[in-house]
C-alpha cells in the first residue's frame, strides 16, 4: 500500500516523474468514480507485520507500565490495611486513617509518575526505530500516543505530589493546565523528530485541556457547572475544528502530509463538537428526551451533514452517529413502533449513510455550489483536479 506521502517521497527523489504521480491519481480517481480528495486517505496498516510489532510494543509498554506501578513499594510502601486494626478488630481512630490515605494518596501519585516515565521513556527510542526508520504507521501512532500520555501521566503524577485534593482545588487546577502543556510540548517535540500526522492532534487536545483547565481554575473547581463545562468544551472543538481547516485549506488536493494531520485534527475535533451539543439538547443523560429533542437532534445532525459535504469530511457524521440512533429509536417508540423500532432505526440510519456514500459527490457539489465563491475557494474541490508539480509543498 502506497499513500500519498510515498509518491511525493518518490517524486522528490527523482524515482517517479510528476506527471506520473498525477497521473496515477487520477486512475486511481477514475477506477473509484470518486476524486482523490474525497477519498480521506490516511494510513494505519502498511501490512500485517504492523499488527504484529503493535502488539508487542502494547505488550512492552503495559510490562513497563505495571513495573512503575510497583517500584513506589520501594519508595514510598503502603500500609497494610489489616494492621490498622487491633487483635480485637476494633476500627482504627480518625488519625490511623489519616495516616493510611495519606500514604496510599503518594503511593498512587508515585505510581503514576514513575509508569509515565518508564512508557514515554521506552516510547521514544522505540519510535527511532520503527516510525524514522521503518516507517511503520500503526506502530507510529501507539507510540505518539505512548510518548505524549506518559509525560502527561508523569506530570499529573507530580501534580498529586505537590498537591493533596486531586486537582479539584485552584492551585490544583493550575497545576493541571502545567501537566496538559507539558503533553503539548512533548507532542511538539515529537512532531519535530518524527512527524506523525496524528501528533499535531495529540498537542491540540492537550492545548485545548490546557485551556480548559486554566478556566476552571479562574472560575473555580467548585463552581463550575456541567452547563458551562460543556460549552467551554464546544468552544474548544471549534477552536481544534477550525485549526484542521486552516491545514485543509493549505492542500485542498490533499496530496501532501498536511491532509493526514487534517484528518486527524478532525477527529479530535469531532466528539468536542458533538457531545456537548447533544448533551445540552439532554440526550445524554439516559432518561426520555422527549420528542422536541429528539427532533432537535435530528436537525443538528442534518446541519452536521451540511457542514461534512461542504469540508470533505466525515468525523462529525461519525461522531453524532450514537445520538442519532438513540434519538430516532425513542421517535419510533414513542409513534408505537415498540416491538421494531431498533430495526427501523438501523433500517434508516443505514440507507442514509449508504445513500449519501453513494452520492457524495453529487451532493457535496450542489452544497458547495450554494456557497459564497469566497468559502468554496478555500475548500476542497468538487472535482479532480489532479497532482500540480511543485504543489506538494513542505510536508510539514
Amino acid at each position: 500500500m502506497y499513500s500519498d506521502e510515498d509518491l511525493n517521497s518518490a517524486v522528490a527523489a527523482g524515482a517517479l516523474s510528476a506527471e506520473a504521480a498525477a497521473n496515477f491519481r487520477a486512475h486511481m480517481s477514475a477506477m473509484r468514480a470518486l476524486p482523490h480528495a474525497s477519498e480521506e486517505d490516511f494510513r494505519l496498516l502498511n501490512s500485517f507485520n504492523d499488527i504484529f510489532v503493535s502488539i508487542g510494543i502494547v505488550i512492552l509498554l503495559v510490562a513497563l507500565g505495571a513495573i512503575g506501578q510497583a517500584l513506589p513499594g520501594l519508595i514510598a510502601p503502603q500500609p497494610d490495611w489489616n494492621v490498622l486494626f487491633d487483635a480485637s478488630g476494633v476500627a482504627p481512630s480518625g488519625k490511623a486513617l489519616d495516616e493510611y490515605s495519606a500514604a496510599s494518596r503518594v503511593n498512587d501519585a508515585w505510581g503514576i509518575l514513575l509508569s509515565g516515565v518508564a512508557v514515554a521513556a521506552a516510547a521514544w527510542p522505540l519510535a527511532e526505530f520503527f516510525t524514522r526508520k521503518r516507517r511503520m504507521a500503526l506502530p507510529s501512532i501507539l507510540l505518539l500516543l505512548a510518548f505524549v500520555g506518559g509525560m502527561f501521566a508523569a506530570a499529573v503524577g507530580g501534580v498529586m505530589l505537590a498537591v493533596d485534593d486531586g486537582g479539584e482545588s485552584k492551585l490544583g487546577a493550575v497545576l493541571i493546565a502545567g501537566a496538559a502543556l507539558l503533553a503539548a510540548g512533548a507532542a511538539w517535540l515529537h512532531w519535530r523528530r518524527f512527524m506523525v500526522p496524528i501528533t499535531v492532534a495529540a498537542g491540540s487536545a492537550a492545548i485545548a485541556g490546557m485551556a480548559l483547565a486554566l478556566v476552571t481554575a479562574a472560575i473555580g473547581p467548585n463552581d463550575i457547572d456541567n452547563t458551562v463545562m460543556l460549552l467551554l468544551v464546544l468552544a474548544a472543538g471549534l477552536g481544534v475544528f477550525a485549526f484542521a481547516m486552516r491545514w485543509d485549506m493549505s492542500d485542498r488536493a490533499r496530496t501532501t502530509r498536511r491532509s493526514d494531520v487534517a484528518f486527524w485534527l478532525h477527529l479530535t475535533a469531532a466528539p468536542m463538537i458533538a457531545h456537548p451539543i447533544f448533551a445540552l439538547l439532554g440526550v445524554t443523560g439516559g432518561d426520555n428526551p422527549g420528542i422536541g429533542a429528539a427532533l432537535g437532534v435530528l436537525g443538528v445532525y442534518i446541519a452536521f451533514g451540511l457542514v461534512a459535504l461542504a469540508t470533505d469530511r466525515r468525523a462529525l457524521l461519525v461522531s453524532a452517529l450514537a445520538y442519532v440512533l438513540f434519538a430516532l429509536t425513542f421517535l419510533f417508540r414513542e409513534f408505537g413502533a415498540v416491538e421494531l423500532n431498533f430495526a427501523l432505526t438501523a433500517l434508516v440510519i443505514g440507507s442514509a449513510l449508504l445513500s449519501l456514500s453513494a452520492f457524495w459527490q453529487p451532493i457535496r457539489r450542489v452544497v458547495v455550489t450554494l456557497l459564497p465563491p469566497g468559502l468554496q475557494a478555500i475548500l476542497p474541490a468538487t472535482e479532480e483536479t489532479g497532482f500540480v508539480p511543485g504543489s506538494a509543498a513542505s510536508p510539514a
